[in-house]
């Protein structure tokens, strides 16, 4: 497949082109990191990830020019959040507290010992690579014993009529999403069992704009679907039961909701939480296959795997443009980001 050509939906009605840019493996310095990043876009259209092998935010310009990078304070970059605090954009970054990294014998491990309790963290910053402020790990019973690895990050933005409030998920330690006030002050805690169940990887946090009263979106991944509630706490319904597998991204699309889903799937979801579109296989068995999402060489290694385009591996992150232009960043060793343009006209 090649850029010119229409990447066309299973159901036919939406199609883009598929391209590439900025790829970590055609940049300078490219190592064997398990990149496992989130994705943002800047308001004037800059394209902000993060290094596969090292704590640095790099931001380029929509075909991959990279204009900037710096160092972060982080371990990774595992949600990354664009919002504007009182007229001034900034980078929220979901850090896990965990990476893998490349072994000896070609494995990869985590950076901590096995069983070792840590925290991960979430870290406000300007677009310079300045801290702003770092927010506390929540005061709840579940983290006496128990670790915080936040993954993702959705601000109430003020420009939008919001109060400012911050929901962070808690996908990698206690499956919980919490929420701060405008001052980094823990406010409450959603489990799920308010709705359809106790959460299970939590993995990312939406607040979606396309009604009149906005909602908070919730990828309850370990569970394939969604749960929704209001910005007060009160669980509304759950979405994509039976129809989603592994659901771990929102970015809006025009009227629709993009669904980044990890077992190589995107799902478009209509005003009313219809399944729309999709694009991309989408099944768990690759899961099975050893090295997964990885390949694994004849001497036994773990190595990047091959990459054909028009065909995702593993959506991770995922972000829009008002015009259309998708942007996605894929769980692998060396990173992949996709830039889908659209064909048909956003609706």
């Amino acid at each position: 497949m090649s850029a010119m050509e229409p990447w066309m939906g299973v159901n036919g009605r939406i199609a883009f082109r598929w391209s590439e840019p900025g790829n970590p493996q055609k940049l300078p310095n490219h190592s064997k990191g398990w990149a496992h990043h989130g994705i943002a876009l800047t308001s004037t259209g800059d394209v902000v990830t993060f290094a596969p092998d090292r704590p640095e935010v790099r931001i380029s310009s929509p075909d991959g020019e990279l204009r900037r990078v710096w160092e972060a304070p982080v371990s990774t970059g595992h949600g990354l959040t664009i919002a504007t605090t009182e007229g001034n954009e900034s980078l929220w970054i979901a850090d896990n507290g965990d990476s893998l990294l490349p072994q000896l014998d070609g494995s990869y491990a985590s950076a901590h010992d096995a069983g070792e309790r840590f925290h991960g963290s979430v870290v406000q910053m300007s677009l310079d690579g300045e801290e702003i402020r770092r927010l506390p790990v929540p005061p709840h019973q579940a983290y006496a014993a128990g670790k915080f690895c936040p993954t993702d990050v959705a601000v109430n933005e003020t420009q939008y009529g919001g109060d400012g409030h911050v929901w962070v998920a808690d996908g990698y330690g206690e499956s919980l999403v919490h929420e701060f006030d405008e001052h980094g002050v823990w406010l409450q805690t959603l489990t799920g069992e308010t709705g359809l169940g106790r959460f299970l990887e939590p993995h990312a946090v939406f607040i979606d704009r396309r009604k009149e009263v906005p909602e908070l979106y919730i990828a309850d991944r370990g569970h394939s679907r969604i749960q929704v509630f209001g910005l007060d706490g009160s669980f509304l319904r759950g979405v994509g039961v039976g129809e989603l597998i592994s659901p771990g991204g929102f970015a809006r699309f025009g009227t629709g909701l993009l669904v980044a889903e990890l077992d190589a799937r995107i799902t478009i979801l209509g005003p009313d939480d219809e399944v729309v579109e999709r694009f991309g296989e989408g099944t768990m068995a690759d899961r099975e296959v050893a090295g997964w999402p990885n390949s694994i060489s004849p001497a036994g290694e773990i190595v990047r795997p091959v990459l054909e385009p028009g065909v995702l591996r593993t959506p991770h992150g995922i972000t829009s443009d008002a015009g259309g232009n998708v942007y996605i960043s894929e769980w692998l060793v060396g990173g992949r980001v996709i830039k889908l343009v659209p064909v048909t006209p956003l609706k």
